[in-house]
């Protein structure tokens, strides 16, 4: 079913095509910020004016005048330096409830991927401690992502980038070795860059129940293997109660036991885009518009840190995701242009933009007033399971998302726990609840609503709240499509904030089971899309739709 901006876009071409058949632009309709200035504008006009030497205002009234009637278009205005402005007939405005009630929760959603694959990495923490809310933060916006790519038709494969190789695993090892032997009374000096928390001796106590034999924790290769592990099921354990799954856990120890590593610097080097210098191997990344060129191989023989990296994404290439996504820390945003020179470099064919980075920025926690800095048991900062069972995954998946996700972000305990207004999640959810609400009190099964809604006549629906709620509803597939393009689902979270503030006025100010039965059924049927789409639009986000708060 082609959309009703789609199907405006393709009259409105018809229309130039007589004016000026020697021109066949992509028409692009605009959602106008204020009501009076019509439901969509084009400045298609001002495009062309230079094309076509006509004064753009001229040209706008030439296309006008030039437009077949059309039953969905009520009048079209000029305004300012040639805008066209186009305002709906009441019917069009009202068509959206029934695409809502007819596609249920697939409105929104798109097919214009057609299936193809695509791949998005997220988390990726090392398995050397607890997840906390920098990690948890990577969660909800990975896994919101993905989301948003599927409604757009893609088949998305999540994966998660284990680092269970170098110097930082080691420092973990040494760490459970340290308590193993502290546990069994022997002096333990701890290691400089260890981890101090609770959990280590966690692993520790766990360890020596398996293993009673080396209570002198002189094991050290089976006790990096218990202990990473161990952080791997507890990790995975987190990421579960965060209603977050993945199809495949990459291990960065396989890059260099598969010999993908030594690999791709061969083929690095068979380019001839690397050298050898002060006994170091370099990449030229200055082909590719870095400052300088970039060690590869340090003189001490070891990798630095953005080679296994190009060997990861060179698989994924090779697995066939022409389009991938990685989502990562803003710590890691100095290594991004090294491994896409990388990529470049091996003339694989692999576009310049692969893969798509997004960037996540730290969260702060505040709980009245005062930054909450520690974990009672990483030792450290506040751990993502500490968080959802303070506050709920719900809330911590909103906040999460509220912000764009290279910025930074507040996270108010006391106001993600608070039952009002000012609670963006609650507000959100409350307006669901009372969708249900009214069904209830109207005898309707939320599960059949649809069916028995969706012929009724909607001529009623007139109020200046209902037209808003409707323009609004109508925003939802744009809304997601740009939320994709931008891979920014804080986007969503706005859309849903603005549906729920139209919700609650209309709600606030009308009555909707009336003895009036033509009016009464039509508003049903508004209150039901509008519920759909709340629904839709939270389960991008991976926050649920309660049906009582």
């Amino acid at each position: 079913m082609t959309d009703l901006k789609s199907q405006l876009a393709e009259w409105l071409s018809a229309g130039l095509a007589r004016v000026a058949p020697e021109c066949a632009p992509q028409i692009a309709l605009e959602r106008p910020k204020q009501p009076q200035y019509g439901d969509y504008s084009s400045n298609v006009a001002l495009q062309l004016a230079k094309t076509l030497k006509r004064n753009p205002r001229e040209l706008a009234a030439a296309l006008i005048a030039a437009l077949e009637p059309s039953p969905r278009v009520a009048r079209v205005e000029m305004a300012g330096a040639g805008f066209i402005n186009l305002f709906l007939s009441d019917t069009a405005r009202r068509e959206v409830i029934a695409r809502i009630l007819d596609q249920g929760d697939a409105f929104g959603s798109v097919a214009a991927a057609e299936g193809t694959s695509a791949i998005v990495e997220f988390v990726s923490a090392n398995p050397t401690g607890p997840l906390h809310v920098g990690h948890g933060r990577a969660a909800a916006v990975g896994d919101a992502i993905s989301r948003l790519v599927e409604s757009q038709g893609y088949r998305v494969h999540r994966e998660y980038y284990y680092n269970d190789a170098g110097a930082q695993i080691v420092n973990l090892a040494l760490s459970v070795q340290a308590r193993v032997r502290e546990a069994a009374g022997a002096s333990a000096p701890f290691p400089a860059e260890g981890y101090q928390g609770e959990y280590v001796r966690e692993i520790a106590r766990a360890y020596l129940t398996e293993h009673p034999d080396d209570d002198a924790g002189d094991d050290l290769d089976t006790m990096r293997s218990f202990a990473v592990a161990t952080m791997r099921r507890e990790q995975d354990a987190d990421l579960s109660a965060f209603g977050v799954r993945f199809d495949q856990y990459f291990l960065e120890s396989s890059l260099y036991s598969d010999g993908l590593v030594d690999k791709t610097v061969r083929a690095l080097t068979a380019t001839g885009r690397a050298y050898e210098q002060d006994g170091a191997l370099w990449l030229k990344t200055t082909d590719y518009g870095d400052d300088k060129d970039r060690v590869m191989r340090k003189s001490d023989g070891s990798y630095t840190y953005f080679v296994p990296d190009i060997a990861y994404h060179v698989t994924k290439w090779e697995r066939g995701f022409k389009r991938a996504i990685t989502e990562l820390g803003a710590d890691h945003a100095g290594s991004l242009s090294r491994v896409r020179a990388g990529l470049q470099a091996l003339d694989l064919g692999i576009p310049a933009g692969y893969p798509e980075y997004v960037l996540h920025q730290m969260v702060l926690v505040m709980r009245g007033g005062e930054e909450v800095k520690l974990s009672k048991r990483a030792g450290t900062t506040l751990t993502l399971r500490e968080l959802i069972d303070e506050v709920g995954r719900d809330a911590v998946r909103f906040f999460f998302l509220l912000r764009k996700s290279d910025s930074q972000l507040t996270f108010d305990i006391d106001l993600a726990r608070a039952q009002s207004e000012e609670n963006p999640v609650y507000y959100v959810q409350y307006a669901h609840a009372r969708v249900c609400s009214v069904l209830e009190k109207a005898g309707i099964s939320p599960e059949g609503a649809a069916d028995s809604l969706r012929n009724v006549d909607l001529s009623p629906l007139s109020s200046a709240y209902e037209s808003a709620l409707l323009r609004r509803l109508a925003d939802f597939t744009d809304e997601l499509a740009m939320a994709t393009r931008e891979l920014a689902p804080h986007l969503i979270t706005f859309y849903l904030k603005e549906l729920a503030a139209e919700f609650h006025s209309y709600y606030n100010a009308e009555q909707f089971l009336v003895d009036d039965d033509a009016l009464r059924q039509a508003r049903l049927a508004l209150v039901v899309a509008t519920g759909q789409v709340v629904r839709n639009g939270l389960a991008v986000l991976g926050v649920s739709a309660p049906v009582r708060m």
